[in-house]
Formats: C-alpha cells, sequence, structure tokens
C-alpha cells in the first residue's frame, strides 16, 4: 500500500454480536500497544477518529435467536456513517473491531459511496448461519449470509445499506476458512451461493502464493475491494488472541500477515476491518498486542 494514502482509524468497541464480552476492549487494547505511533513513526499518514460507544455483549433472553440485534444494528450504521465520513475525505479506513458484524457496517459505508466494491473475507468461519438455523443466535456467525441476503436472515441488519442485497456472492471471496467448522447448512447455503473459495487447506503451505491468486481474481471483478480479517483465522496455539479460537488449526500467525500484506499491498485495495480479537485471551504482559501492531504497521508499509 502506497503511504501517500491517509489511513482513518476507527475503533469499534462493540461484542454486541460476540459470543460473549470481551471484544469490545479490542481497540484500546491496540492503541496501547502503540497503534497510532507505530503508524505515524513508519511514515504512514493516519487520522485517529477515536472510537464509538462501547457496547458489551450480554445475553438477549428477549431474543434468543437473534441475540442483541438492536444494539448490532445501531452500531453498523454509526460506523457506515464513520466510514462514508472518511472515504468522502479520500481516506483509506482502518477499522478496528470489535465483532465480525462490523463488516456491515463497514460495506454500507462503502455502498452509499457508490463504490463498484468487492470482500475478501478472511476468516476461520464463512459465516453463513442465520437466526433461523442457528442454535445460539449469535449474529457475528452470519455476516456473509446478511451480505448476500440468505433466505432468513434479519431485514433490519441485512437492509442497513443503500441496497439489497449488500453484496452478490461473485465479489466475495471466502479466504481461509476451516470446512471443519461449517456446519451442514452452510456447506447447503455455499452451494447455492457459489463465492470464490479458498478453504484452509488450499492456503496452508503456500500462503502468499494462494492469497496472490485469490486477489487476482477478485481484482478482476470489482474496481476497489475491502479487506475483513477475523483473527480466528490463526491457529490459536501459535499466536493466541482470537475471540473463538481454533486449537491447532487454522493459519500460522506469520503465514496469516504474508497474506494480509499482499491483499493491502493491492492498488484496488480500499480499506481493512479486524475483528475477534479477544484481549482476555492474550497474555498480560502485552507481548501479542505489541507483536499484532508491529506486523501490522509492516503491512501497511510494504513495498
Amino acid at each position: 500500500m502506497s503511504t501517500t494514502r491517509t489511513i482513518a482509524l476507527i475503533g469499534v468497541p462493540s461484542s454486541a454480536g460476540a459470543h460473549w464480552p470481551g471484544q469490545e476492549k479490542a481497540p484500546q487494547y491496540l492503541r496501547r500497544a502503540g497503534l497510532v505511533e507505530r503508524l505515524e513513526a513508519s511514515g504512514a499518514p493516519v487520522v485517529d477518529h477515536g472510537d464509538l460507544p462501547v457496547v458489551r455483549f450480554w445475553p438477549d433472553r428477549a431474543h434468543p435467536k437473534q441475540q442483541n440485534l438492536a444494539q448490532v444494528v445501531n452500531i453498523a450504521t454509526l460506523l457506515a456513517d464513520q466510514v462514508e465520513a472518511a472515504l468522502q475525505r479520500q481516506e483509506t479506513p482502518l477499522v478496528i473491531g470489535g465483532d465480525c458484524t462490523i463488516a456491515l457496517g463497514v460495506i454500507a459505508g462503502f455502498l452509499r459511496h457508490r463504490v463498484d466494491l468487492g470482500l475478501m473475507y478472511f476468516d476461520g468461519h464463512i459465516d453463513l448461519n442465520t437466526p433461523a438455523t442457528s442454535i445460539t443466535g449469535i449474529l457475528d456467525s452470519m455476516g456473509i449470509a446478511h451480505m448476500i441476503g440468505e433466505v432468513g436472515v434479519m431485514e433490519a441488519l441485512s437492509h442497513i445499506g443503500p441496497r439489497f442485497p449488500l453484496l452478490s456472492e461473485d465479489k466475495i471471496v471466502a479466504f481461509g476458512y476451516n470446512p471443519a467448522e461449517m456446519n451442514e447448512v452452510e456447506h447447503e447455503v455455499l452451494a447455492r451461493h457459489p463465492m470464490l473459495t479458498y478453504p484452509l487447506a488450499r492456503v496452508q503451505g503456500r500462503a502468499r502464493e494462494a492469497a496472490t491468486e485469490a486477489l487476482m481474481q477478485l481484482e478482476g471483478r470489482v474496481e476497489r475491494f475491502m479487506v475483513h480479517f477475523d483473527v480466528d483465522v490463526i491457529d490459536f496455539v501459535d499466536f493466541p488472541i482470537a475471540d473463538v479460537p481454533q486449537i491447532n488449526a487454522g493459519l500460522t500467525f506469520q503465514d496469516a500477515m504474508a497474506c494480509l500484506e499482499v491483499f493491502v499491498s493491492s492498488p484496488k485495495f480500499a480499506g481493512l476491518t479486524i475483528a475477534e480479537i479477544n484481549p482476555d485471551h492474550a497474555d498480560e504482559e502485552g507481548t501479542l498486542a505489541m507483536t499484532f501492531v508491529d506486523n501490522l504497521v509492516n503491512v501497511f508499509t510494504a513495498k
């Protein structure tokens, strides 16, 4: 990514769509590790737009099949406003969450700005559940389903942008997901919505090569694309920072960051969302946070 682009840093301290509390602490966790200072020291222009209101997960007994929907929609709408404003200022959004539902707000902000948008969904899960098929009702397992307007999704969330569906499946790449984490319903939904897929086995051992292949395919379909990076794509044993761990599965931390570097280096790259960091799962000394920040800065400044 060219360092002439100005990064718009937006924090989303919300675990409203998550399985439990913790992710609401992530933006401050990365700030304390020196994210802003390290970006500035690297020469990357950055404007820190601060954080949205803190929203902490709490079981929604009144709506067990769509947990905390109102809070998720509110946060996504506020985030769409922030992203749209950043794009109007010709800034590149770097959104630090927060659970995976924030990607819907980012997409809505881009679409308001009339961007022909694609999505690199870099995630250990494919998130094709709906309230109709999910046992838990946890919305961060339903992201892509709401983007593509799958039957059974919640209208309040799937219609937050200027069009429905938000994205067509041919403009989405599901990259790094673990098929072993998918349930039967998700396999059926994927068969009906054939998007570009790079499952875990297709990436392991050839991460940079697979990322380059996926990128070339997405670049050929869209004018711009955003990256949604869920850290649960990383093997929790190698780098224990994710909210929902993959134990002895997933990519190594270094392979994940290598893929991210490939995506961000594209001239069509338009923004990055980082989701599912749970500081309660990381080391108390903050070493993991500093390592993550150092590598993230390298991703944004790599030539």
